[in-house]
């Protein structure tokens, strides 16, 4: 297929050559495990049954997941493989099937969607940098959308992802995820089965950063917004070139970036805590469940 599924629009053939993502045709999966580390709407008691794509359409250079997203670390699976192992997350109790950068498959996700659906809600966790085309090929597949929402800063997007059109695209993108979710649905476990949740991973010296995404957030989209701040940064991979990422987030960063969501009316915010900043969260990517 000639891929232009995502805004790098690379148009190259993925079953002879790979674009941006750094991935082939077929479907490439690290991990399929039950992850107990997302927001408890999500993970629960049960956990959320996270399906890890290799490769990546953004690549950010202080990614975390570094492992399979620039190296690509994976295994190639048939159609057929990656619907059974949904249905094997399914048989273990997962909340929900929860697809982890899955924006360089969009496509190809719309495909086995329609011919295998889960019962349990499908979770779309991706960095927000998605299509607009390829999100209106998911509608009716996707039951909760869990993208992130990095910069407002065209200029930060390009040093930290080599995407310039990042803030652009990404308000794209969740309009058009709230346009088919409009209102969050919870059961009553208060496990979410329908709905947007935006994330925004707060980076050292970036404060202000955040506070501008807040901002946006809050005029785009309204106070009644799901939105998850997050303490996690922690630095990884040759960050050479960026000394202002070499650190950990302080505390202060953090809770001005949390009192400003407050102040700003917002009325549905998770937090996490600033211990959560360690390595011993980033997942074990050894193919398990593959």
């Amino acid at each position: 297929m000639i891929c232009n599924s995502c805004p790098r629009k690379c148009n190259v053939e993925r079953s002879s050559k790979t674009g941006f993502c750094g991935v082939g045709e077929r479907f490439k999966i690290a991990r399929a495990a039950l992850h107990f580390w997302e927001e408890p709407c999500i993970s629960g008691k049960n956990g959320s049954g996270t399906i890890f794509f290799s490769g990546c359409n953004l690549r950010c250079v202080y990614c975390q997941n570094r492992k399979i997203s620039a190296e690509c670390f994976g295994k190639e699976v048939s159609d057929e493989r990656f619907i059974e192992i949904m249905k094997e997350l399914v048989e273990r109790g997962a909340n929900n099937i929860n697809l982890v950068s899955p924006s360089h498959y969009a496509f190809r996700i719309a495909e086995v969607l329609n011919e295998y659906k889960p019962q349990i809600p499908v979770v779309y966790n991706s960095s927000g940098f998605d299509s607009v085309e390829a999100l209106k090929m998911l509608d009716g597949l996707v039951d909760v959308y869990l993208p992130d929402y990095k910069y407002i800063s065209h200029e930060r997007a390009e040093k930290y992802s080599k995407a310039k059109a990042y803030p652009d695209i990404v308000t794209a993108a969740i309009s058009e995820m709230k346009s088919q979710q409009p209102e969050e649905v919870f059961d009553e476990n208060g496990m979410i089965q329908k709905g947007v949740m935006i994330r925004h991973l707060v980076l050292p010296k970036n404060t202000n950063q955040s506070l501008s995404v807040l901002d946006s957030i809050y005029e785009r989209f309204g106070k009644e917004t799901y939105i998850s701040l997050m303490s996690q940064y922690t630095p990884c991979g040759n960050l050479e070139g960026f000394p202002e990422l070499q650190r950990k987030i302080t505390e202060r960063e953090y809770e001005k970036a949390v009192s400003y969501a407050f102040d700003l009316g917002f009325e549905n915010v998770f937090v996490q805590d600033i211990d959560s900043a360690t390595e011993d969260f980033i997942p074990s990517f050894e193919l398990e469940g593959v």
